[in-house]
């Protein structure tokens, strides 16, 4: 059963999570770590003392995945607490979303090249340095990778500025590049498409966009955990290059 701490070969599953700290990513961990499963999270910022995961600092890894030397760092320290040099799943969770001032959705004519540069960098060139960096490890468990897309990755957001949108996009094709690549691996690669999800970033005026979704409300950060958990396990064994879209129906 899924529920089970370990595999049908003994083994306990172990997941590399980026963009743990907080909604999607913190209700992840907590699915994951439900079912039995170790998660290695990765965050820009040093372990809490406070963290409520089981594993503490050993299963957290700091890195800046603006910054490809650091990464490169990480996937080594990464490897470094795999044992026996498995690896289950990797999601790529980590994103970032540049504002303007106030708040501000940022067009593709103000956004600084900076922020592109810095923009793609975390939530497109990371991913596959990440996947890559790591595919012996997730080769030897015929694992799965998932890259967390966007609604805002398929149409014009009225919050999500121009660089974020974009990247998004860019990750969905990506993830169908993989999904080929990978797939003589025994990986599979897969991506999920989250409309609004209720979180502590969303933006102001989200509800007028709730008030046309056919199901009426938002997402919560629990129900996209589900679908993650589902693409990185047996049950979605012949799954590989799709994006699973969860958002209500929003783009129906």
């Amino acid at each position: 059963m899924e529920s089970q701490r370990s595999n049908s070969s003994g083994e306990r599953r172990i997941l590399v999570l980026t963009g743990a700290s907080r909604g999607i990513g913190h209700a992840t961990v907590k699915r994951f770590g439900s079912a039995g499963w170790r998660v290695i999270a990765c965050s820009r910022q040093p372990f809490p003392e406070n963290c409520p995961w089981e594993g503490g600092q050993d299963d957290h890894v700091q890195v800046d995945l603006a910054d490809p030397a650091d990464t490169l760092r990480a996937i080594e320290e990464i490897k470094s607490r795999l044992p026996d040099g498995k690896l289950h799943a990797l999601v790529n969770n980590a994103g970032i979303s540049p504002k303007g001032p106030g708040g501000a959705r940022l067009s593709s004519i103000d956004t600084a090249l900076s922020d592109w540069q810095k923009v793609f960098q975390v939530n497109f060139f990371a991913p596959i340095m990440l996947a890559r960096g790591l595919k012996e490890q997730l080769h030897a468990t015929k694992g799965a990778v998932v890259n967390v897309s966007s609604i805002a990755g398929s149409r014009v957001h009225p919050f999500a500025g121009a660089a974020y949108a974009t990247s998004k996009a860019a990750l969905a094709s990506l993830t169908r590049e993989m999904a080929s690549d990978f797939g003589p691996m025994d990986v599979r690669v897969n991506a999920i498409s989250p409309g609004e999800i209720d979180t502590s970033i969303l933006s102001p005026g989200t509800d007028k966009i709730v008030e046309t979704l056919p199901m009426r409300r938002l997402g919560t950060p629990e129900e996209v955990a589900k679908a993650i958990y589902f693409l990185c396990t047996e049950a979605s064994s012949y799954v590989t290059g799709a994006e699973l879209h969860i958002n209500g129906g929003q783009h129906v």
